[in-house]
């Protein structure tokens, strides 16, 4: 298999990944402030990222506490697979969102970043 080529944007992004602690998430948007960048960015590095769920993207979730997208699916994507996955991991971390796909428990946030 390949070794992936990443841009130095996505290793910053993927560095950052690597802090939210298993059983938290973070949004794009503290993701992009850390990174002085844009939360759109941010999507696109994740939406990229080769090392999922090693370097935990499924963590990263839209600050409105909506579930968002997972390796470039939104929820409503014709599949919806890859978001099931991401509902799945994060579960398994004690982190739980509605039916709705918003965020049960408000105290799982998580933006002390180190960039």
């Amino acid at each position: 298999m390949a070794t992936p080529t990443i841009t130095d944007y996505q290793t910053r992004v993927y560095t950052l990944l690597q802090q939210i602690p298993a059983g938290r998430i973070a949004s794009y948007a503290s993701l992009a402030k850390a990174l002085d960048s844009s939360p759109r960015a941010v999507g696109g590095a994740l939406r990229r990222n080769p090392f999922a769920p090693e370097v935990p993207c499924h963590r990263v979730i839209a600050s409105s506490g909506y579930i968002g997208g997972f390796k470039g699916d939104w929820e409503k994507a014709p599949s919806g697979i890859n978001c099931e996955k991401k509902l799945e991991l994060l579960k398994s971390e004690g982190v739980k969102f509605d039916g709705k796909g918003m965020l049960i428990d408000r105290t799982r946030w998580w933006d002390a970043f180190q960039a």
